[in-house]
């Protein structure tokens, strides 16, 4: 399995209201290392964050479609995986040759990965793994999904940590360039949240255009990213690098 764990799959553009299919990052050669391992019309599986958004799920998976297709990653066909037909699709994941793992709010996400017995499953798939934004970060062996929507942060039945999909032990961080200065029931997301839950802990945080590659023990972060732990942030590397995780460099206690 080859896995590619992002923030965005392309740059961001807004179109008469919708956010339009823009064709994949060329830098940090994310584009070029999909190529790479791009079968000719790919078979592909779009894994919903919120299972019942019938919609908004055909929607994102039209655009990312698209994105694709501008990009020369051909697709043969696009299967959505949500409430309409949940368990049929990974019923024959091996007959896949991409997943891509929609953003989403992360805690609904992973009851539904949960739900589908992803987690057993993805375990068994040998192509490529697209994880965006809460497909990203629900891609861990344990998900730290910080609070997103007002009142989570005062909520005591709020879980931050819980089992992921176990494709990495790194817990990503994305749209960094959008979230590092946003507050959230009059906490700042970073300096009052996210660096205090560090404490033991290691996270990586990304802007769109950054990833994380994972194939076998190789654990690659290209482009822009900054590392936090114990409560202190630090940028480790810049767009054009990319910088290969150690085991020791995340691994903490588990908490």
């Amino acid at each position: 399995m080859k896995a590619f764990l992002l923030s965005s799959l392309g740059p961001r553009l807004v179109e008469n209201g919708r956010f339009a299919a823009t064709p994949v990052y060329e830098k940090n050669h994310l584009r070029e290392y999909l190529l790479k391992s791009w079968k000719e019309k790919a078979s592909c599986l779009f894994i919903a964050a919120d299972p019942a958004r019938f919609a908004m799920n055909d929607e994102i998976a039209g655009r990312i479609f698209l994105q694709l297709e501008k990009s020369g990653l051909s697709v043969g066909h696009m299967e959505i995986c949500d409430d309409r037909n949940a368990l049929y699709p990974l019923d024959k994941i091996g007959s896949y040759d991409v997943l891509i793992l929609s953003g989403g709010h992360v805690p609904r996400q992973n009851r539904f990965f949960r739900e589908i017995s992803l987690p057993k499953k993805i375990a068994l798939f040998d192509g490529i793994v697209i994880g965006i934004s809460a497909g990203a970060m629900n891609a861990a062996r344990q998900v730290y999904a910080y609070p997103e929507l007002d009142g989570e942060t005062r909520d005591p039945a709020y879980r931050r940590f819980f089992p992921g999909l176990g494709l990495t032990g790194i817990n990503l961080l994305p749209h960094y360039q959008m979230t590092y200065d946003m507050e959230l029931d009059g906490q700042r997301l970073y300096e009052d949240i996210i660096c205090p839950d560090s404490q033991g802990r290691v996270f990586y945080a990304i802007p769109d255009g950054s990833y994380l590659y994972v194939e076998n023990e190789t654990e690659l972060l290209c482009g822009e990213a900054w590392e936090i732990r114990d409560g202190k942030c630090r940028k480790i590397s810049s767009d054009g690098e990319c910088v290969r995780l150690k085991r020791e460099n995340y691994l903490t206690d588990t908490k």
